[in-house]
């Protein structure tokens, strides 16, 4: 009994404020940047197991390139060739960003599962399972502007090389930035359908009232306005530049710093939206 006495004793007690001192309570930024590629890993299998997903990208602009150049090429420009330099950057664009959407709406499915409510319990950066999904979506946007690409020479569109890759990065690059934004939405609403919806109401609009498909000139004079201010006009001017000779333009420099801000003022509202709603 005397033994037992000594034993107990002898060991200190230890208290909460030791406890949290030793406890790690940041990620660094490697960390970060590690554990988002794991979430974005995580990602990529779900499409290899459900290649479904891929329907829209891969359909898409197939769709979209032959209706809008075979409808609208002889109208704008005279016939389809003089067309093609016009579309197929302005095809890129919009397709690849309508694609985005599906981000904000699968976000919202995986946390209607449950699934992201133990990402929330992980030790694990706040930001990474956001990042994680988001990356994983660049995939699509990269089959989605490389069929487009492919498409367009088929038809006879004979882009610079290096421009048409220097747009479908710029391409790529402002779709993620975009993605920020209904990633907030995902998080926001209470259903994926809700998402889907509000994004495309908003989208559409932006999308068509620009000079991705007609020349700002052929517009009323109220509309050419907004249509010179509108973002995804400066995306189009840059993508037709690049692909038209290479050249990198104000446009592209514009295409670059607004992205820079939208994921800047995004991100953090969506990690804020996700730890609060998730």
């Amino acid at each position: 009994m005397t033994t037992t006495l000594n034993r107990t004793s002898t060991v200190s007690a230890i208290t909460t404020r030791e406890v949290r001192d030793k406890v790690k309570t940041s990620v660094s930024l490697g960390e970060t940047i590690r554990q988002s590629f794991t979430m974005a890993y995580r990602g990529v299998l779900k499409i290899r197991h459900n290649p479904e997903q891929l329907f829209d990208v891969t359909l898409q602009p197939i769709i979209f390139t032959l209706m809008f150049t075979y409808i609208f090429g002889g109208a704008i420009s005279g016939n389809i060739h003089s067309y093609l330099p016009v579309i197929i950057p302005g095809i890129m664009v919009q397709t690849v960003i309508t694609t985005s959407i599906v981000t904000g709406t699968q976000l919202r499915e995986d946390m209607d599962k449950g699934v992201f409510d133990r990402f929330r319990a992980l030790p694990i950066a706040r930001i990474s399972p956001l990042a994680g999904a988001l990356l994983a979506d660049m995939i699509r946007y990269l089959i989605a502007t490389t069929l487009t690409i492919v498409m367009g020479i088929i038809m006879g569109w004979r882009p610079d090389a290096l421009g048409a890759i220097g747009a479908a990065l710029l391409v790529i690059v402002c779709s993620f930035a975009i993605s920020w934004i209904f990633a907030l939405m995902g998080c926001l609403m209470s259903k994926a359908s809700a998402v889907q919806g509000i994004s495309m109401l908003i989208l559409f609009p932006l999308t068509f009232m620009s000079n991705a498909f007609v020349p700002v000139s052929t517009m009323p004079g109220w509309l050419q306005g907004f249509v010179n201010v509108n973002p995804i006009s400066h995306l189009v001017t840059a993508v037709r530049e690049l692909t038209a000779n290479g050249h990198i333009g104000i446009h592209v420099v514009w295409s670059l710093i607004g992205a820079a801000v939208i994921t800047a003022v995004f991100a953090p509202l969506a990690v804020r939206a996700y730890m609060r709603n998730a």
